[in-house]
Formats: C-alpha cells, sequence, structure tokens
C-alpha cells in the first residue's frame, strides 16, 4: 500500500507535467501568430493597410480595358501603380518597373493582374484625360490604366485618399485573398519585391 508521501510524491510530479503541457499548449499559438505575422508582412512596413483587406477602387474612365473591380480579380495577385503623367519618379522608376514586371519578369503569369491608377491631386488643368490617353500609348502602357474619380472640392482623389499613399508612385501589391500585402511610396529594391510577388503567386 503506497504511503501519504509516495502520493505525495506522484502527484507533485503529474502536476508538473500538466503545468508544463499547458505552458507548451500556451506558447505554440504565439510563435504561429508571430509566423503569420512576419509572413504577412516580410519588409516590416508602418502602414496600417497591411494586412488589411484592399479598398475597392473608384474610377472616372478606364483606358485599354472595360471597368474593373478588385473584387473581379480575386484569385489574382494585383500590383497597383498610382501615378501621375508628370510625375518625375513615375517617369523614371513605377512606369518602367511595371512594364518591366508585366512584359519580362511575369510575362505569362495569368494569375496576376497589373493596374495603374492616374490619382491626379495637382496640376488638374494640365493633366487631363486627353493628354493621359497620349501619354499611356507613348509609355506603352498596354495594361488596364483608369482614372482616380474625383470629388468636387476635394484636392484628393476617392482611390489616392482611401489607400493613404502620400503622393505618387505608390506601388501596393494585394494578394489572392484581396488583402494588402505591400505598399510603398516612391522607389525600392525591386529585385526583393519580384522575389516576394513569386511567394504570392504561390500561395493558394
Amino acid at each position: 500500500m503506497l504511503t501519504n508521501r509516495v502520493l505525495i510524491l506522484i502527484y507533485r510530479f503529474y502536476m508538473k507535467i500538466y503545468i508544463s503541457t499547458l505552458l507548451i499548449l500556451a506558447i505554440v499559438p504565439i510563435q504561429v501568430s508571430l509566423l503569420t505575422a512576419a509572413e504577412l508582412n516580410p519588409f516590416k512596413l508602418k502602414d496600417p493597410l497591411i494586412g488589411k483587406a484592399a479598398p475597392e477602387i473608384e474610377t472616372e474612365i478606364w483606358f485599354n480595358s472595360k471597368p474593373l473591380s478588385l473584387k473581379s480579380l480575386r484569385g489574382k495577385v494585383v500590383i497597383i501603380e498610382f501615378f501621375q503623367l508628370w510625375c518625375p519618379g513615375c517617369n523614371s522608376f513605377s512606369i518602367p518597373v511595371m512594364t518591366k514586371w508585366r512584359d519580362k519578369t511575369f510575362a505569362g503569369q495569368r494569375d496576376i493582374a497589373f493596374l495603374s491608377v492616374h490619382t491626379v491631386f495637382e496640376g488638374h488643368d494640365y493633366q487631363t484625360n486627353e493628354r493621359l490617353r497620349l501619354f499611356i500609348s507613348e509609355k506603352n502602357m498596354t495594361h488596364p490604366v483608369a482614372v482616380d474619380k474625383s470629388v468636387k472640392g476635394n484636392r484628393i482623389p476617392l482611390t489616392m485618399a482611401k489607400y493613404r499613399t502620400g503622393g505618387t508612385p505608390c506601388i501596393v501589391i494585394i494578394d489572392k485573398n484581396g488583402i494588402v500585402r505591400f505598399k510603398y511610396l516612391g522607389s525600392f529594391k525591386t529585385n526583393l519585391v519580384e522575389s516576394f510577388i513569386r511567394e504570392l503567386l504561390m500561395e493558394s
């Protein structure tokens, strides 16, 4: 027959195992959560849109395409370029990058879509739709191009306001589930972002 002392020792032994198991089960979800967050935002971009559902775009007119919506593009990785035709950074960086990605880097990929949104927040008298039409042809922008919807009395058009781009050029990358995974104002190292896009293309 077991003595009280032996019973106490056995009890303490199993309690230690029980407590250790609870601690492990408590830590695992935290580790999984941290891993998910790292994958969601590998560049550690401090932007409130990262990891959230992409706001729907609001537009006035489309070139090279019928009107599109992000909902209609669900299941594809979507690259959005916010640009202005007279923007130096757009002409030297984002427009050439979009062309390269479309025609070379990701040519033939069915589950990727490229959109450019003309977000005019200055120089409204110069950056007209007719001038944009000529610009699109000159720059060989063969993918869908939309004009951001303006509101009378507001300098900032609607989609630009939703995405809080802060200016142009700004590139936003949305995954197949409609979640914003990348947003950057200005230029960046394209090779790193290209690798990230390839990872997004492999996701289901």
